[in-house]
Order: C-alpha cells, then sequence, then structure tokens
C-alpha cells in the first residue's frame, strides 16, 4: 500500500485507478470531490447516501442496502463515495484507490453547518425526495451535526486502522488533509 499524504501543497503524484473509493467523516466533502473526479476523469459517480436512505428519511433495510452497493461495485469504473461500515468491505475489496478526506474536527463541522443550513433554507430536495430541515439538524438529537460529533474522532481511528490490514495493502490511498489540498490534487488527477 502506497500512501500519498498531501497537505496545503500536494507533493504526491495525482495519480488514480479506475475504481475509486472517497471516504472521510460526515460532512468532508466526499460527495463534492466524488463530483469533481468525476468531471475531470469521466468515471460513473455513486453517493452511497442515495442507496441507504429511502423516503422519509428511512433507512433502507439491511438486506437491501449492501445488495444495491455490490451491484454497483461490480461495475468496472466508478467513484463512490461514502463511510458504511455495512458495505465498505464491498467496496474496497473492488477499489484500486482510496482518496481520504482526513480533515480536523473544526473545519468539518463548519462545512457541515453550513451545508444543512443551506440545504434546509433552500429546501433542496436530497434522494428520495428528502430535504434537511432546521429543528431537526439544530435541535435534535439525531441531527448530522450531533453525528459528527460523536463520530470525528472514531471514523478517523477506524479508518487509519483498516488501512494497515493485509488485504487493503494493495491499494493507492491518496490521504488529503484540508479542502485546499483536495480542490489541487483533483485538479492534477489523471488515471494510472
Amino acid at each position: 500500500m502506497r500512501i500519498l499524504s498531501c497537505r496545503v501543497h500536494p507533493e504526491a503524484p495525482s495519480v488514480v485507478g479506475i475504481r475509486i473509493s472517497v471516504v472521510g467523516t460526515c460532512g468532508s466533502g466526499k460527495t463534492t470531490t466524488a463530483q469533481a473526479l468525476t468531471r475531470c476523469l469521466e468515471l460513473p459517480h455513486v453517493e452511497l447516501d442515495s442507496h441507504a436512505w429511502g423516503p422519509g428519511w428511512s433507512a433502507v433495510p439491511d438486506e437491501i442496502f449492501p445488495a444495491a452497493v455490490a451491484q454497483e461495485a461490480a461495475s468496472d469504473r466508478w467513484i463512490i463515495d461514502g463511510n458504511y461500515g455495512k458495505c465498505r468491505d464491498l467496496v474496497w475489496a473492488r477499489a484500486d484507490t482510496i482518496v481520504w478526506l482526513d480533515y480536523g474536527f473544526a473545519r468539518v463541522f463548519w462545512q457541515l453547518a453550513r451545508r444543512t443550513f443551506r440545504r434546509a433554507l433552500r429546501r433542496e430536495v436530497l434522494w428520495h425526495g428528502n430535504r434537511e430541515r432546521l429543528a431537526a439538524a439544530f435541535l435534535s438529537r439525531n441531527s448530522i451535526l450531533w453525528w459528527a460529533i460523536k463520530t470525528h474522532a472514531r471514523r478517523k481511528r477506524e479508518v487509519s486502522k483498516l488501512l494497515t490490514r493485509s488485504d487493503y495493502r494493495r491499494l493507492r490511498v491518496v490521504r488529503l488533509h484540508s479542502p485546499r489540498a483536495t480542490r489541487r490534487w483533483v485538479a492534477a488527477a489523471r488515471f494510472d
């Protein structure tokens, strides 16, 4: 496994494969980064959230969600973004590149709060007609903001540990530490 760690000025070559998994904590910008890579590399994009959430923010059943992800991962070329443990092995087993958005908590929380506020105010329609609501986002114990607080440090430890597993040593890993580094890296991304 090669870990290419990039800070403000990425020193790592911007080389990727044809099956790219974009990971990071909640609010790190996985979907935004995957969409940018999709435009640069002309690979199909799969957003795991669209498979995980049904209408009315209902969780897709465990027997359906992994099967849908396995079908997407079976394709020859893709960029899949998301951090769902129940299907991570399905994605990473087929991936050749991991792009890890490893940003600090303050950065992620700010991005997430801003995004959530914008979506709620504009009443943006997400997957299956779902919309974010300010009350649910800012006042509920089930809010996405509370989720980010609870999971940020754990997710960082989890991804670090997973990347040491022998079955993932074959992966090319690009670890990015800031949105600026990510933008620069994506702009230079090219196939192996």
